[in-house]
């Protein structure tokens, strides 16, 4: 059994809110499927290590990097040293994270490379990101990010809250990108993991003086894309159809899961 296939209570969370979301997930095969649900723990699991680390939230003016593996563009952006591998550079933001200085767009994107390179390793990820370049939401296109309009989000994705009325004297505080997480908290480059309460108070707390207009989560979601990285593989090279969906038809969460394993200690 391949540790891809492992379903814990993290896996098993997902599955749960992507059971009960209105939306619909369908996936072209078991792998596919497995695939995604395991991109997304491994986004929680690096969400979570860079909260632990010492690398601290900055503008773009003030983003700094290890010259070792980046160059510092005046923009404020990361370029990937031509003698380097994009893998050694992306863990070592979070193994010598004290070097290290950027906001939260970047944030987000070093934690997407970061979860991926976890999940299809070094070689396959050097050779699908062969020059990084780190600055706000710019990726590459292997990368398979995309942002859409959804009132509602699952473990993983990254949600933007708005400070409609944020003091200009500290632009920073007019909204933040948050990872959310398996437990109901986010985390944000910056503010660290915190509630959505918690987070809301803390922008409100930056607002204009005078302002009565609270801070919120909008409806932008931005997730990775499995399917387009092209790097699931299909069990016995069958195509099953996944579709994870609340309705009366379809197997309920605990059954769904039955499955999923009977199917893989198969």
């Amino acid at each position: 059994m391949t540790d891809s296939w492992n379903l814990g209570s993290m896996e098993r969370i997902i599955i749960e809110k992507m059971h009960n979301s209105p939306g619909l997930y369908s996936f072209p095969s078991m792998d596919a499927f497995l695939f995604d649900i395991n991109v997304r723990k491994n986004m929680i699991e690096s969400a979570e290590k860079m909260n632990q680390s010492q690398a601290v939230f900055t503008i773009f003016e003030y983003a700094r990097c290890n010259p070792d593996y980046w160059y510092l563009t005046a923009q404020g952006g990361f370029q990937l040293h031509p003698n380097r591998k994009p893998s050694q550079a992306i863990l070592d933001i979070f193994n010598n994270s004290f070097l290290y200085a950027f906001e939260c767009a970047t944030a987000c994107v070093i934690i997407f490379y970061h979860a991926l390179l976890h999940r299809i390793g070094e070689e396959k990820f050097n050779e699908l990101f062969p020059q990084l370049y780190l600055y706000s939401w710019h990726t590459e296109p292997n990368l398979g990010l995309y942002t859409f309009y959804s009132d509602h989000y699952i473990p993983s994705d990254v949600v933007y809250i708005k400070n409609p009325d944020y003091n200009p004297s500290t632009p920073w505080f007019r909204g933040l990108n948050a990872v959310a997480l398996t437990s109901g908290q986010f985390y944000s480059h910056g503010f660290g993991i915190k509630s959505h309460k918690e987070i809301i108070d803390i922008l409100n707390q930056n607002r204009s003086p005078g302002s009565d207009r609270t801070a919120y989560v909008t409806n932008l979601v931005t997730r990775i894309s499995s399917e387009s990285i092209s790097m699931t593989r299909t069990i016995n090279n069958a195509f099953i159809p996944i579709v994870v969906h609340h309705n009366k038809s379809s197997i309920s969460c605990k059954r769904y899961i039955s499955y999923l394993q009977k199917m893989i200690s198969s």
